[in-house]
């Protein structure tokens, strides 16, 4: 990519970006949704804020776009402490923990984005930080290194995960709070969408609102994100108004249907009901027939045809249900045979 193309992007980008940010609710009480979690929370904040200490360490888990770094921020909002993001990926050594930690300040957030992905020789490094508040670090090297603890801080460290399983236990152990994000149901998502409606100064209807909740995968980032398409479409095509069927014109031109699938998860669909015959049908293959990654297949989009009932998996591999060749409108391999007999 040329300069030139950089600089005519990044601002567009970074806009988006700012935009996403304006979205996410500020304070517990504007959180839309995960109610036993919020009242949780609540007590927790309130308890540790009265007596002056850092929040327990917390780890929140769900799938992407429920709201893990929105919570995340609001907990350091309510207790009125720093707020300080990393992510796994980016903590490749321990000076790199050991920087962060011994810069923050008393009862600050410690945010680790996808803190699955952390490697487990550097898991280590966090175990004296949570439980004592001391870092341990070797000075030197050979028969000469020598070993000088640091006093860090009381902090709380703040843990989000996709992938619960790929933690050690001793350090999913060391978290006091331990939550788990589920799906939105429809009527919260609609909630949620008129709140970033009203932020986004779009004129929209209640049944506008409900179509694009009811196509959003249970997911508040997937309905912020088409509720900014279908405003898109309702200001060029229509009076910019978003009513119902505003939003299904616009999102079957995106081609986001009833149940919220794109055009991949009806491609992974198909593949299984036509070239496989309903399957089962191993993740390899069915990798290389929609052309597309593995992990992306099975971390993206299987979990929800999952939680919708469309596909099952088998000790075979991936097989779909009845529910699945309904919603293409084929006949099940059942169906047939009853047909012919």
């Amino acid at each position: 990519m040329s300069a030139a193309s950089t600089r005519i992007q990044t601002p567009y980008l970074v806009a988006e970006d700012e935009l996403d940010r304006s979205l996410r609710p500020l304070r517990l009480e504007e959180f839309v949704g995960q109610d036993a979690l919020r009242d949780q929370l609540g007590v927790a904040i309130e308890a540790a804020g009265a007596r002056g200490e850092a929040l327990d360490h917390l780890l929140l888990a769900g799938p992407p776009g429920l709201g893990k770094t929105s919570l995340a921020q609001i907990v350091a909002t309510e207790l009125e402490v720093p707020f300080v993001a990393t992510a796994g990926p980016a903590l490749e050594r321990k000076g790199d923990i050991a920087s962060f930690l011994t810069a923050l300040e008393p009862r600050s957030v410690f945010f680790v984005d996808e803190i699955h992905r952390l490697a487990r020789t550097l898991e280590e490094t966090f175990y004296p930080a949570m439980e004592d508040h001391r870092l341990p670090i070797t000075v030197g090297q050979g028969a000469g290194a020598r070993v000088v603890t640091l006093e860090l801080p009381p902090f709380t460290l703040v843990g989000a995960t996709t992938r619960t399983g790929l933690l050690s236990t001793p350090l999913r152990d060391r978290f006091g709070i331990q939550a788990r994000l589920e799906p939105y149901t429809v009527a919260e998502l609609a909630v949620i969408v008129r709140r970033s409606a009203r932020i986004l100064e779009i004129e929209i209807q209640d049944e506008g609102a409900h179509e694009i909740a009811s196509r959003s995968r249970g997911t508040p980032r997937v309905a912020n994100r088409l509720l900014k398409r279908v405003r898109d479409y309702a200001e060029v095509r229509l009076d910019g108004v978003v009513g119902a069927q505003a939003a299904r014109d616009a999102l079957e031109m995106l081609e986001v249907d009833s149940l919220g699938l794109d055009r991949l998860d009806r491609r992974i669909l198909e593949a299984i009901c036509i070239k496989f015959g309903g399957g089962p049908v191993g993740l390899s293959t069915l990798a290389v027939a929609v052309g597309e990654e593995q992990d992306t297949i099975e971390d993206v989009y299987e979990p929800y045809l999952l939680q919708e009932g469309l596909i099952k998996r088998t000790p075979r591999g991936r097989a779909a249900t009845a529910a699945a060749f309904a919603h293409l409108g084929l006949t099940t391999p059942e169906q047939i045979g009853q047909a012919l007999f």
